[in-house]
């Protein structure tokens, strides 16, 4: 089992981190950390969720539950509307290196830094 716990890479600009050459896009920075911890709760509730319906076999409960994540998440803004104002598209999903962070994205990689 891989013990290294370390974070994954943060784009340069802080919308995306990286994993496994893959975009995914940060929760809002602007959140404040009482509201953005109480979407990340609500977030972990939904996943435990998602996985005692998946369990039970139970469809409704599981549809209800993966509804729940997708609603934390658009209000974390890792999806939905981009967070930020710049006009900048959204690359989420993306892998690195077909985006404008693929210099960037080289760089980690011959640091072997993009494992994450």
């Amino acid at each position: 089992m891989n013990e290294d716990r370390s974070e994954p890479p943060v784009t340069p600009d802080g919308r995306y981190l990286v994993v496994r050459g893959r975009l995914w896009r940060r929760a809002n920075p602007d959140l404040p950390d009482h509201v953005r911890q109480a979407l990340v709760d609500r977030l972990m509730a939904a996943r435990r969720a998602v996985g005692r319906a998946l369990k039970a076999g139970d469809a409704a409960a599981l549809a209800a539950a993966r509804g729940a994540v997708d609603e934390a998440k658009i209000a974390l803004g890792e999806r939905g509307p981009v967070w930020w104002d710049d006009g900048a598209p959204d690359l989420n999903r993306h892998m690195a290196r077909n985006t404008p962070y693929h210099a960037w994205f080289a760089a980690l990689e011959a640091q072997g830094a993009d494992q994450a």
